[in-house]
């Protein structure tokens, strides 16, 4: 019993690193937010912003649940440590919503049941709007390579190509 507190009164004391103050502008909003050095974008948006719609799926950048717009690219949130996009812009699956109405590609999800449990559906259109915004995609192949980071476990490809084809469409139209 002796041995084991003479250890614990000759470990060195471990500093914790502070709290960071950084600023995020997210769905529009500007916030001031305090956080620790290690906390990914991911868990600043779900637990201390709420923003539950970006969804935490592997954690480790395999499935694509977590996508997000940072300064309008598709990034991976749960890889993205939060202190690092001080200043940045961030839009969320709940940011695309214009008062009432949704997003073309929101609706394109409706209109060709691109989705079925839902679980992948924040992630797989926050990845194709950054995927239109980009302006690589030609074809429908095009389409499932450049999506192929998000996955979707019910299978729901074929609609969700579909889904981003009808949108892109319509987003040529309104340009």
């Amino acid at each position: 019993m002796s041995d084991s507190k003479s250890v614990l009164e000759a470990a060195p004391e471990v500093a914790i690193p502070a709290q960071r103050h950084i600023q995020l502008t997210i769905n529009g909003a500007r916030n001031e937010i305090e956080v620790a050095p290690w906390t990914s974008l991911l868990d600043l948006l779900r637990e201390q912003l709420n923003l539950t719609g970006t969804k935490k799926g592997c954690d480790h950048g395999q499935c694509g649940a977590c996508t997000v717009l940072l300064n309008g690219k598709r990034v991976l949130s749960c890889l993205t440590l939060a202190v690092m996009k001080d200043g940045a812009e961030i839009v969320t699956i709940e940011g695309l919503q214009q008062g009432d109405r949704l997003h073309p590609l929101q609706q394109a999800f409706v209109e060709y049941d691109a989705f079925q449990c839902g679980y992948c559906t924040p992630g797989q259109i926050c990845s194709a709007v950054g995927l239109i915004r980009e302006g690589k995609v030609k074809t429908a192949d095009d389409i499932r390579e450049l999506m192929s980071g998000n996955i979707c476990r019910c299978g729901a490809y074929s609609n969700i190509v579909q889904a981003i084809e009808q949108a892109m469409t319509q987003c040529e139209a309104n340009s």
